[in-house]
């Protein structure tokens, strides 16, 4: 093994019983998106303890930050994502703990090494991922731009490669109709309830002819205040994905057009929006996605042990992937097959077992980076793979 790799393992293996309590307290302390105080704090003070310079509330989110350590030498810019959200009253069963202490565990390796190596190691505090992801708002602002890669790792069952997420649009139909009694005089009444029900309708009719990669679905989060009154105001909340952003957008103003179809059908106003923001899809870089596992392989995980990587969902990554090069490979840190989002999750991903896996995962994220910092043909392939992609 590399020297300089050496001494990257060797300052995880030293900070790593910090960042053990870090991550204890970040998994107790749960926060949900953009009321990360706590979380935002710790982890800033914590990178600047080792020599960062940290820009507090990046594009006026309070708990985004961008904590940056430049070498006096040229070199590439890699970008560490730190997630730490939870979930409304689950808290970190998606083990956003995790996912913030090996971007800063990766952090304190590279630092004791990119003075040697040249280059520039960013590790940037993304608010909010199960929500309004702050990754939408930094890539959008063009703060990716100039990174070589952007890396992080999602704890989970098993160990997986990189692989792919869905583009997702998040919309929001609020129906307005007209109440009455609906006993006495209901041919008064417009029925924004029966608006909402004709749009599950036609969403369903719809459904038959999308593409194999699309879901849509959906929830009444209003629907009326009493079985007597005709519902003067109803609302429906959907998830519109695919493979990717183009019929994405185009299956989302077709959902669009069932809403408007059905406030017509029920005489009902209709108004349209965002309630979530929408992401766009990973694509994984598969040059810096092998460097990756071939640094998981050569930590002693068997080749057999590492599942293809699968369509978990939507991620904010997925915008950052159309910026910069860009990789969420997944980590094991659980011995049972728990789903994410669950109690089980939760409460495995904050043992001691989970917390080495958290180790291993600063260090895999390490030793990848400082491949990139120190092998230009690989710097090469990874840019010739996005150019062509994008």
């Amino acid at each position: 093994m590399n020297n300089l790799k050496v001494k990257i393992q060797q300052e995880i293996e030293i900070y790593s019983s910090r960042l053990k309590q870090i991550a204890t307290f970040i998994g107790t302390h749960p926060e949900l998106g953009h009321e990360e105080y706590q979380a935002s704090a710790l982890l800033t003070d914590e990178l600047e303890t080792h020599g960062y310079e940290v820009n507090r509330g990046t594009l006026d989110l309070e708990t985004a930050f961008i904590a940056q350590y430049k070498s006096d030498k040229p070199g590439p810019i890699i970008a560490l994502l730190a997630e730490y959200d939870a979930l409304p009253e689950l808290g970190h069963a998606c083990g956003h703990h995790l996912i913030c202490t090996m971007a800063l565990g990766a952090a304190v390796g590279l630092r004791a090494v990119v003075d040697h190596t040249g280059g520039t190691i960013r590790v940037y505090g993304t608010p909010a991922e199960e929500t309004k992801g702050a990754k939408v708002d930094m890539a959008s602002a063009g703060l990716f731009d100039d990174c070589d890669i952007a890396i992080m790792a999602h704890p989970f069952d098993h160990f997986e490669h990189s692989g792919s997420s869905m583009a997702m649009d998040a919309l929001q139909f609020e129906f307005n109709g007209k109440a009455a009694h609906a006993a006495a005089n209901p041919e008064l009444g417009i029925n924004a309830l029966d608006a909402v029900i004709q749009l599950f309708n036609a969403i369903n009719a719809l459904r038959q002819q999308t593409r194999p990669d699309a879901r849509i679905h959906g929830i009444i989060s209003q629907g009326g205040r009493a079985p007597n009154i005709i519902p003067d105001y109803a609302v429906a909340q959907f998830y519109v994905r695919a493979a990717e952003r183009a019929y994405t957008a185009e299956l989302s103003q077709k959902v669009v057009q069932c809403g408007e179809a059905a406030a017509l059908a029920t005489g009902c106003t209709l108004t349209v929006s965002n309630y979530e923001y929408s992401y766009d899809e990973l694509r994984t870089n598969e040059a810096l996605s092998a460097a990756y596992t071939a640094n998981l392989i050569a930590a002693g995980i068997k080749p057999e042990e590492i599942q293809i990587g699968n369509d978990h969902g939507s991620l904010d990554l997925g915008n950052v992937s159309l910026r910069c090069p860009a990789i969420h490979p997944y980590v094991q840190v659980v011995d049972q097959p728990y789903n994410l989002h669950t109690i089980e999750f939760r409460d495995a991903a904050q043992t001691e077992r989970a917390y080495d896996a958290m180790v291993l995962g600063a260090t895999l994220l390490a030793n990848t980076a400082f491949d990139v910092l120190t092998d230009a043909d690989l710097q090469l392939r990874i840019r010739e793979e996005f150019n062509k992609k994008k």
